[in-house]
């Protein structure tokens, strides 16, 4: 079951890797989440750990794709971290690691959304 963590103002999405045996439950849940966050969570801030995800298949990518913009349209942002090899692989061809930026760590995810709000806080100071 995917989980949603709060780490110092921000949502931690940490999903779920059951979605890859193409189990529609677990792929709606781990959705359902994700794109409830985005709607939802206050300031639209979410970070995604993908560390325990080995395979990013069109379901997946679609699923990021609307919660990025779901959060885009209010201002928001969404970073990815602990993606594996093959992710890595799949987000470099589909071209999609121009959108998200990705780290390596859960807490370097959440420093950089964090300064990234501290920034656009202090803009036109």
């Amino acid at each position: 079951m995917s989980q949603l963590i709060r780490q110092h103002g921000v949502s931690v999405i940490v999903l779920d890797p059951s979605y890859e045996e193409l189990d529609d439950r677990a792929l709606e849940e781990s959705g359902g989440l994700l794109l409830t966050a985005a709607t939802t969570t206050d300031p639209p801030r979410v970070v995604l750990d993908l560390s325990a995800t080995n395979y990013i298949g069109s379901a997946l990518i679609e699923l990021l794709l609307r919660a990025w913009k779901r959060l885009s349209e209010r201002g928001g942002t969404m970073v990815l971290c602990g993606v594996q090899p093959f992710c890595a692989d799949v987000l470099r061809v589909t071209r999609l690691e121009t959108l998200w930026q990705t780290f390596d760590t859960r807490d370097q995810a959440v420093e950089a959304v964090l300064g990234v709000a501290a920034t656009s806080d202090h803009a036109g100071e």
